[in-house]
């Protein structure tokens, strides 16, 4: 079996989209981790709105510490995002072939793109809990990119991981939902077609608002979810002593951190920061999607001319 071109294209233009979202909208990603991370009792709190993290960092002269992290997380954004969508990619190629039919189901889409977000996840997780402890840690006060993820033990690298897994789902209903709806939109455009050895290209806007309305419809069923494993990779180096014992009583568990939500903050803090956290996630996905749209086809046919230069060489030393 040769090369996935298609899935090779589907990889590299997913990762770069994610990579230039990640980097755009990291100052507002920061705040967001650090409002989650907290745990605010009536009367004690350290941030009572998003927007007091960030007047922190003003405050503070530590402007550039809104970044911190932000290496780490460039290279967990673009090495899961390579690997989701090569997989997502290719797992929907065989499936189309074995089926016969480049059109599959939502229950087979949904499937399929719940797998390889599994296995992603499994791969890249270290990077991702060390990105959320140096993005968490007082602003200023970030330990490196190594430093932070050998940090205790091997299996501290894996905090979350159990959350993460559990937050499979929420990619998979992101691009099944994309996906449908994407491929509802094109159906007419890849019947025209003359060719269809190329991916069909939305335009940007409207890639844009597919990708806000099924990372909206994926955050709120999952947010839940997402807060407790956001406290669960947070730093622990926080100078205000009454936040750290509350820190220091949360067990770094899926059931004792949901206990300490319960005890402190009641229901509705399950929801906390869900505003700012739709806000993130909507435009970051929008601008991830909306870039791999814009540039898939040019990568597209980079691969390919690089496919044919290496051909055309390597006839050329067996010529010769």
């Amino acid at each position: 079996m040769g090369v996935d071109l298609e899935s090779i294209s589907e990889a590299t233009s997913g990762a770069i989209g994610s990579l230039l979202s990640t980097t755009i909208l990291y100052p507002l990603d920061t705040c967001k981790s650090k409002y989650q991370a907290e745990i605010s009792v009536p009367g004690n709190h350290k941030y009572r709105r998003i927007s007091d993290v960030f007047w922190e960092a003003i405050s503070s002269g530590n402007v550039l510490s809104l970044y911190q992290g932000l290496g780490t997380k460039n290279v967990q954004s673009f090495v899961s995002s390579f690997i989701y969508f090569y997989s997502y990619s290719y797992f929907k190629r065989l499936h189309s072939e074995r089926i016969g039919s480049k059109s599959i189901g939502t229950t087979a889409n949904l499937l399929i793109a719940a797998a390889s977000a599994a296995f992603t996840n499994i791969l890249t997780q270290p990077l991702d809990t060390a990105s959320s402890r140096m993005q968490t840690s007082e602003f200023g006060n970030a330990k490196g990119f190594w430093k932070t993820l050998t940090e205790g033990t091997w299996g501290d690298a894996y905090d979350g991981m159990g959350i993460t897994l559990l937050l499979t789902p929420n990619p998979a209903i992101q691009y099944t939902v994309f996906d449908q709806l994407k491929q509802n939109l094109v159906e007419k455009r890849k019947a025209k077609a003359k060719k269809d050895s190329s991916p069909v290209v939305i335009s940007s806007f409207m890639a844009f608002l597919l990708g806000a309305i099924s990372k909206s419809a994926a955050t709120v069923i999952t947010y839940p979810l997402i807060r407790c494993k956001v406290m669960i990779q947070a730093a622990d180096d926080t100078k205000d002593s009454e936040a750290k014992k509350r820190r220091e009583r949360i067990k770094k568990t899926i059931p004792g951190v949901i206990y300490a939500i319960w005890e402190k903050e009641g229901v509705l803090g399950f929801f906390k920061g869900l505003q700012a956290q739709i806000l993130k996630t909507v435009l970051s996905s929008a601008l991830l999607l909306m870039i791999k749209e814009k540039i898939t086809a040019t990568t597209w046919f980079l691969i390919l001319a690089i496919r044919k230069t290496l051909f055309v060489t390597k006839g050329r030393l067996k010529s010769s």
